[in-house]
């Protein structure tokens, strides 16, 4: 493995170690003595986002299978930056300490937590995945990259998704 290449892979992965502790950090927090009015509106955006980034998956998917590369990347690019936004959202909203939890007598809480969970565990995953998977594009190595792919795209697509299906399950009972 060249020099730049582990420097890279190392940047990855301690970013992404970085992010998993920020998160987990911020669900330990407790609740805000005062929220701002803005955000409550947080997740309705986080919800947004993660939509369009499902949008712009599929789409970017389906312009790879046209031989497509320019809108490929640009759609991918989209949707990695609206990832970022997310993130930095999701890391606003939860440093106020908002805690809603689904109703331990609803009939669709095993449903719910089934969700849930595999959504933050391939949340925490698929980020060094896709960082590799586009590293590998942004240097040329094609062949690498295609390889990754078969694995990050499904869990980043399936992360978004889940993300917009946790939401719409849970936004009844916030309380703000």
């Amino acid at each position: 493995m060249l020099r730049k290449e582990k420097y890279a892979l190392t940047v990855i992965y301690v970013v992404s170690a970085l992010v998993f502790a920020a998160v987990v950090v911020l669900s330990q927090l407790p609740r805000a003595e005062f929220m701002p009015e803005w955000v409550s509106f947080l997740p309705g955006f986080n919800a947004t986002i993660n939509s369009i980034c499902t949008v712009l998956l599929i789409a970017s998917w389906f312009a790879i299978k046209r031989g497509k590369m320019v809108w490929h990347k640009r759609l991918n690019l989209a949707a990695f930056a609206l990832s970022a936004v997310f993130l930095v959202s999701y890391v606003v909203f939860h440093a106020f300490g908002v805690e809603t939890r689904y109703p331990a007598d609803h009939p669709w809480r095993p449903f719910y937590l089934t969700i849930l969970v595999s959504h933050i565990v391939l949340a925490a995953v698929v980020l060094p995945l896709v960082l590799i998977s586009f590293y590998w594009a942004l240097i040329g190595q094609f062949d690498r990259h295609r390889k990754l792919v078969k694995y990050s795209f499904p869990i980043w697509l399936y992360v978004t998704t889940t993300g917009v299906a946790v939401y719409l399950m849970i936004s009844p009972y916030y309380a703000f």
